[in-house]
């Protein structure tokens, strides 16, 4: 085979292999859009009865599974913002500051992330018991938090790596105190991995099943409700729910990806 041949073969092999990932990534997701839209009322809704929009006519009648989204989204949007800064301040802290236990925190940081979350909801629902708080939203906001923080932490210390803090020194050698000069200079330049760091907290929160089921008490979110749907076959109206979300998801990453957002915020 020439060299023309070889070449011709490994690119159709590779984009061959291309559409196998892409098929193995978005089958199940095209398989719940579908289902969404299907006229059938059997269980598991794998025949096609035909196309109907009536599923998210009818999401809107079930308020149960609205208000395990509207609690999933309440959690996810005050635990992200609170775990971000949280996580903003320690990791400025680690890097700047030199003090007696610091390697240790920096090791106690990682166990959130490598501890089976099984072990996590239990030692959290222990600690809830042993100092009487009532499970509820409150402490689903509090576990959310916990297992949030380390990944901010190491999303805005990864961004410290490069950073230059003559440029801080700069700044207040120009007049501006410590306060003017975090949130003028420090602030934008760590924007970047507290951006992504904040979005890796919220999809954490939104997605979490297990440690929310250990703490929930009787406040459902929008997984632990699919979760008990499961039981008796997934509904269409999660089917549909989904798919809203879905929707969503990528309008948000076209907005961001075309910079349309970023267009938005500097008009404002």
């Amino acid at each position: 085979m020439t060299r023309a041949g070889k070449a011709k073969l490994m690119t159709g092999l590779g984009r061959f292999y291309t559409v196998l990932v892409y098929i193995f990534l978005f089958l199940p997701i095209s398989v719940i859009v579908v289902n969404s839209m299907n006229a059938t009322t059997s269980k598991p809704y794998l025949s096609w009865k035909g196309f109907t929009l009536s599923w998210y006519v009818k999401l809107w009648s079930n308020t149960e599974l609205l208000s395990s989204f509207g609690n999933t989204m309440i959690i996810a949007i005050v635990s992200t913002l609170v775990s971000t800064a949280i996580g903003t301040l320690a990791a400025v802290g680690l890097y700047r500051y030199r003090f007696r236990g610091k390697d240790l925190i920096n090791g106690l940081l990682y166990i959130p992330v490598v501890i089976p979350e099984i072990v996590f909801g239990i030692s959290l629902l222990s600690m809830f018991a042993r100092m009487s708080i009532p499970r509820g939203m409150f402490t689903l906001i509090l576990a959310h938090i916990s297992f949030s923080v380390p990944f901010v932490v190491f999303n805005v210390r990864a961004c410290l790596t490069n950073y230059d803090i003559s440029v801080e020194e700069a700044s207040m050698d120009l007049g501006a105190n410590r306060v003017k000069t975090f949130f003028n200079v420090t602030f934008p330049m760590l924007m970047p991995g507290i951006t992504g760091g904040a979005l890796l907290a919220f999809t954490l929160s939104i997605d979490d099943v297990i440690i929310s089921y250990f703490v929930n008490g009787q406040t459902k979110t929008y997984p632990l409700k699919v979760m008990e749907s499961i039981k008796s076959g997934v509904s269409p109206d999660v089917n549909a729910l989904s798919t809203l979300i879905l929707l969503g998801t990528i309008l948000f990453v076209i907005l961001t990806q075309t910079n349309v957002l970023k267009k938005l915020v500097r008009k404002k």
